[in-house]
């Protein structure tokens, strides 16, 4: 899974690339806000992001309202990693729309951690998808085929009709011959 680091501090940001690194993760980098919203927008934007709140530019809280104000079915898990750790912030955080909230230093157990929680969360959400997307060529699908099962029981209702018509026709011709 790619994982997007957006972090302005060289140290912390190089620490973190390389514990994702060798926990499995493939990683980008970028170092301020705007570059990581300008990584968010590209058509093969990573699915999980650590994002740094101060950072020049655009800070954190302003690309997770941007990011999370964009139309997608699956939108990114992100974890904010800040130095910001008052209960004011964490609030700001999450109610910006943040999955999860970290503050430095933090421990390099909790970030993989929490990357696995955010990569399940980001699996389940693309099986829901997955589902979805079948459960709707299922209802396409039975629709049609109630259409054409439709369309059949009509023409056999019609060839019902004619023939009850013409049984009527030949009963009639029987009683006026005897």
């Amino acid at each position: 899974m790619k994982v997007l680091i957006a972090e302005d501090d060289f140290t912390s940001r190089t620490m973190l690339a390389a514990v994702l690194k060798k926990g499995g993760y493939e990683v980008a980098e970028t170092t301020n806000g705007t570059e990581a919203w300008l990584a968010l927008q590209r058509s093969n934007a990573p699915r999980l992001v650590i994002l740094d709140w101060m950072m020049p530019g655009m800070d954190g809280l302003e690309v997770l309202q941007l990011v999370r104000a964009l139309p997608t079915a699956c939108p990114p898990y992100i974890i904010m990693l800040t130095a910001r750790g008052g209960n004011v912030d964490i609030v700001a955080g999450l109610k910006a729309g943040a999955d999860d909230y970290l503050t430095k230093p933090v421990e390099v157990g909790e970030i993989l951690a929490r990357v696995e929680v955010g990569q399940r969360t980001i699996e389940m959400g693309l099986r829901h998808l997955r589902y979805r997307e079948k459960a709707q060529i299922f209802r396409v699908e039975a629709s049609q085929r109630i259409n054409e099962l439709q369309a059949d029981l009509a023409a056999r209702d019609e060839s019902l009709r004619h023939a009850a018509a013409a049984l009527h026709s030949i009963e009639c011709r029987l009683e006026t011959q005897c």
